[in-house]
């Protein structure tokens, strides 16, 4: 396997370092990003070679920054694009579709993508034990992941955790550490202990490398279309990472050649009204988001007050003609269960922002009621129905007799017929 990624570049100040575990530049403590050498690329890939690979991400692996095969999540990926026409027609749009990483495995989550670059890059690196900060995905997707790897694991999330993410993450021999305080102090405690203990973080000195598997996400959404982009996405943001790189997958895959129509995709993010830092830097106009302090919010995933990439979120958003929006915890709610009344998904808290988003923006007008739209769902709403249990109604009671069934069956005709 070939290695076209020629290094990390500053996003701020453009200067070149090496392929090592850092994520900062040292002269203005700009992020750093995987820069490739697309005209190698181009002509070393093509539709069929990539066609002819297992329904997997790594069938783009010339587009992600491993030396050698991958080690770790081999069979990540590769998720449905449903064609989701009767959500569709709720929205009260012409064609709708949903990328349904809920089902991606092994942890039913897109943060298996990221998971799966940064850890087999991890040993690469050489690293023996690994970690992250989470609010639920992350965690549940290292630990799973790192068991497959045989990596020792710490993980440290905020104590108020989904109990079943916090199940989703122990049960693989993680060491759960549950930190009080909020996300942006457990990432804060993360950044310490990595660069003391020489840990391999994802997110904190391993982050150029696990972002580049959120790349996959829109890679998918391109070929899945026919190897064409379309008109308007709608993505969750938490760090704000995950819209920045479909973004980046579009822009990649017509540099190379493989879709030969421009990247003019309108993009869009979505995020909860209990902790919408990014939305509310577009919506007011501001060049960089104010920090949420106390996220207050059902949707614990999206929960990040200052996001890593919010400052490049929010551009992209302005720079490609889109919007921001976020919805509150009772329509976050109502999001879930028109998505799975309408399409049979179910899906997390992240998904029903997201659902909630995209029907806002269309009521607003910001998304034309003809064009194509593609709903981003993120994560399995199996993880976070602890948010459901008072908003679901609790299921009629009878006696196991037929005559206790037929006036139940005549009252709902009578209801549906009314």
């Amino acid at each position: 396997m070939s290695d076209f990624s020629l290094g990390l570049r500053c996003r701020v100040c453009g200067k070149l370092y090496p392929k090592e575990p850092i994520n900062f530049c040292k002269d203005d403590f700009g992020p750093l990003e995987l820069d490739y050498d697309y005209e190698a690329i181009a002509k070393n890939i093509s539709r069929a070679k990539i066609e002819s690979r297992p329904r997997n991400m790594w069938r783009y692996r010339e587009l992600l920054p491993l030396e050698g095969e991958p080690t770790v999540g081999t069979q990540v990926g590769g998720t449905p694009l449903v064609k989701a026409d009767r959500l569709a027609e709720a929205l009260g749009l012409k064609k709708v579709w949903v990328k349904n990483d809920a089902v991606n495995y092994p942890t039913l989550s897109f943060k298996d993508r990221v998971v799966a670059v940064a850890l087999s890059k991890a040993r690469e690196f050489g690293f023996k034990t690994v970690g992250c900060a989470s609010t639920g995905n992350l965690a549940n997707s290292v630990a799973a992941n790192a068991a497959a790897a045989g990596l020792e694991t710490y993980i440290l999330v905020p104590a108020d955790l989904e109990r079943s993410k916090i199940l989703g993450t122990s049960i693989y021999g993680a060491k759960v550490i549950g930190v009080h305080g909020t996300y942006d102090e457990v990432n804060r405690l993360c950044t310490q202990v990595a660069f003391k203990y020489n840990w391999g973080f994802v997110n904190i000195n391993l982050r150029p490398f696990y972002a580049e598997g959120s790349k996959t996400f829109g890679f998918e959404i391109a070929e899945d279309l026919g190897w064409r982009f379309p008109q308007h996405v709608v993505s969750p943001m938490a760090g704000g990472a995950l819209i920045g790189k479909i973004h980046k997958a579009f822009t990649e895959l017509h540099r190379i050649g493989l879709v030969s129509q421009p990247n003019q995709t309108r993009m869009y993010g979505a995020q909860a009204t209990g902790c919408n830092p990014i939305a509310d830097c577009v919506k007011s106009g501001r060049e960089r988001h104010k920090p949420i302090k106390k996220p207050n919010t059902i949707c614990k995933s999206l929960a990040i007050g200052d996001p890593a990439d919010g400052y490049f979120a929010a551009k992209l958003i302005r720079e490609t003609g889109g919007w921001a929006e976020d919805v509150t915890d009772e329509e976050i709610i109502e999001g879930m269960s028109l998505l799975a009344r309408t399409e049979g998904i179910f899906a997390e808290t992240a998904g029903g922002t997201t659902v909630a988003v995209t029907k806002k923006l269309v009521e607003q007008g910001r998304i034309p009621r003809d064009e194509e739209v593609v709903i981003c769902i993120t994560g399995n709403g199996l993880k976070t129905q602890d948010a459901l249990f008072d908003a679901i109604e609790r299921p009629v009671e009878i006696k196991p007799t037929l005559a206790d069934f037929e006036p139940l069956l005549a009252g709902e005709l009578v209801t549906s017929q009314s």
